[in-house]
């Protein structure tokens, strides 16, 4: 086989699980409990007697920013509120082992797998890594486990590569429906019984299939949903060896003493924020607490029958929806049953039922048609264990891209179909789905949070009243508070890279939104697989600016100062160190702009 420049990698082991701690769980929801009590505490002040009323062009925006970071932050203190992992069970063999007793066969037979692996432009030696390694996973006889390499290229080399790994090559005559049009074309080809889906790079583990068949024992599991680990990613270089190459011996002799007093610190480590595990250890396998797991794609199986059922449940919803608008209303509901009737006949010779609806985030969204379905109470499971392994974003385009599917594709649900509105759904999966689209409208206050340093330093005005005793009891109680609830939240998990993101990805999230607004489709678009071993600092041009903008202006109130011109010492302070706390967010993904592994896909 091609050597690739992952094939390094290949001796690394994946992250285990935080294992659940009731002591840990309760500590959480008693800080939990405090935070937002103290919260409420803290913004009745906030509002009622912090404001500069001199300057509420100031005071109010900021205030805004922070009421909404605050309904953010509770709805991921609702999120993270409690574990419920499913034990694993020993997996099925036979058709009747995943059937409820009424539905089961008169003649049992066994079970049905088929591996979907989609690929479009991905080099067909990168795809037989992940043919070779489905190919090795164990599952008990007598389950019948047949693999498909879904080819949107259709490449000769792609099917020559299938052939000789003895595995099904499925190809098409058009692309419609992208991704979603690929596995929908494969479905109608295709019989197993469960379906698991891959990605081109996705490389399941030897006991992939054993570790997760055992859930569909409960004939309402819809899918099962395992984590992404990118084991690519950069590992960083300690502080020791990277002072060593700036300044020598006296920067090793410093690092060292350093990482001494604070522990191991890696510079660059994890440079694109791929590891998964603040959104699979924490945020998805919660979710199983209010059966609002949604499936993520790669490494998730599926029931076929569910999937099928969501496409009938979409068919009969847009069959209604287009009798709605085509039919107008009318007092004789004779003659509208009558029109009714022949509306529907047309648009059911023009419209096909499809099992994955085209959308950029066909995952997601048939997701949320199945916790819907009013006729039968699926369940989503989240397996916390590792069983794949995947490639990592290698460049800052290649993440933005990937990035802005994510963002773009979960906003996208918000316009096609709310799931505040959406009937059948319970209010923790309400609420869950509603978590998840909001989460991309910080970007709105972060662009508040982003600016308030510098629009002091420009007008020496500050948003309130002053910096007296109560100001510091109010602001270091609320965010001492908040930080060690997610502490304890989010233990044992890095959240660093997660929240730098969160901040730096603000124009990002702005254009999701504004493309959202605008009714435009979200295109899809397949995440790059190789390095373009060039900068991008064009990407990252808002994040700079904003940098800059922040530099500027400590450096011109500096200047205010040694001109003898009035000044805030206290509120320069505290906009110096929010001004920095804010710069270094943004520099994470200038950094990332900047980084280049020097290789591309392959390697000699």
């Amino acid at each position: 086989m091609e050597r690739f420049y992952f094939s390094k990698y290949e001796h690394r082991r994946p992250y285990q699980a935080v294992p659940f701690s009731p002591f840990r769980e309760f500590l959480y929801q008693y800080l939990a409990t405090i935070n937002i009590g103290i919260g409420i505490w803290y913004f009745h002040w906030r509002w009622f007697y912090s404001l500069n009323t001199n300057a509420l062009w100031f005071a109010i925006p900021l205030a805004f920013a922070e009421t909404m970071a605050f309904l953010s932050t509770t709805l991921f203190i609702i999120n993270l509120w409690k574990h419920r992992d499913v034990p694993v069970s020993p997996p099925v063999r036979y058709v009747n082992d995943i059937l409820a007793e009424q539905d089961r066969l008169p003649k049992d037979r066994p079970l049905r797998i088929d591996v979907f692996l989609p690929t479009y432009t991905e080099d067909p030696e990168l795809v037989r890594y992940s043919i070779r390694d489905a190919k090795q996973m164990r599952s008990p006889s007598p389950i019948e486990v047949t693999i498909h390499v879904l080819d949107d290229g259709k490449r000769d080399a792609m099917q020559i590569v299938a052939r000789e790994e003895g595995v099904n090559y499925i190809t098409r005559e058009d692309n419609q429906g992208f991704k979603a049009g690929n596995l929908r074309n494969a479905m109608e080809r295709t019989a197993g019984d469960i379906l698991v889906i891959l990605d081109a790079d996705t490389r399941p583990f030897p006991n992939f299939l054993e570790n997760t068949l055992g859930y569909f024992r409960n004939p309402d599991v819809a899918w099962v949903q395992t984590p992404q680990w990118f084991y690519d990613t950069v590992e960083g270089t300690h502080l020791r060896d990277w002072m060593a190459n700036k300044i020598g011996l006296t920067g090793s002799w410093l690092g060292k003493a350093i990482e001494k007093i604070i522990g191991p610190v890696k510079i660059n480590q994890d440079i694109f924020g791929s590891d998964p595990r603040m959104f699979y250890d924490c945020i998805l396998r919660r979710r199983m607490n209010y059966n609002a797991t949604f499936c993520c794609g790669a490494g998730s199986l599926h029931r076929r029958e569910a999937v099928q059922r969501a496409a009938l449940i979409r068919y009969g919803e847009e069959l209604e929806n287009h009798i709605n608008e085509v039919i107008p209303k009318m007092e004789s509901k004779e003659l509208r049953d009558a029109l009714g009737i022949g509306a529907g006949r047309a648009f059911m010779a023009g419209t096909e039922i499809t099992p994955y609806k085209y959308h950029v985030s066909e995952d997601i969204y048939t997701s949320l048609l199945l916790h819907a379905d009013q006729t039968h109470h699926w369940k989503s499971v989240y397996h916390p264990e590792v069983v794949s392994k995947m490639l990592s974003p290698q460049d800052v385009l290649a993440y933005l891209t990937q990035s802005f599917k994510y963002a773009g594709g979960t906003l996208d649900l918000l316009r096609r179909d709310n799931p505040l509105g959406k009937s059948g759904l319970s209010l923790g999966q309400k609420t869950m789905y509603f978590a998840s689209i909001f989460s991309y409208f910080a970007a709105f206050w972060m662009v508040i949070f982003l600016i308030t340093p510098a629009v002091f330093f420009f007008t020496n005005i500050v948003p309130v009243n002053g910096f007296d005793l109560d100001f510091f009891i109010h602001i270091l109680s609320f965010q001492l508070i908040s930080q060690l609830t997610f502490m304890i939240g989010t233990w044992g998990v890095n959240t660093l890279r997660d929240v730098q993101y969160y901040v730096a990805f603000f124009p990002l999230n702005l254009k999701a939104i504004w493309t959202m607004l605008k009714g435009e489709q979200i295109k899809f678009k397949v995440t790059p697989k190789t390095s373009e071993q060039r900068t991008h600092l064009n990407l990252v041009i808002p994040q700079m600016s904003m940098i800059a903008l922040n530099v500027l202006g400590i450096f011109w109130y500096l200047g205010r100062i040694a001109l003898g011109y009035e000044y805030d010492l206290m509120g320069f302070i505290i906009a110096a160190f929010w001004s920095l706390l804010n710069m270094n967010s943004l520099f994470v993904i200038v950094r990332a702009a900047l980084w280049s592994n020097g290789k591309g896909l392959a390697q000699s």
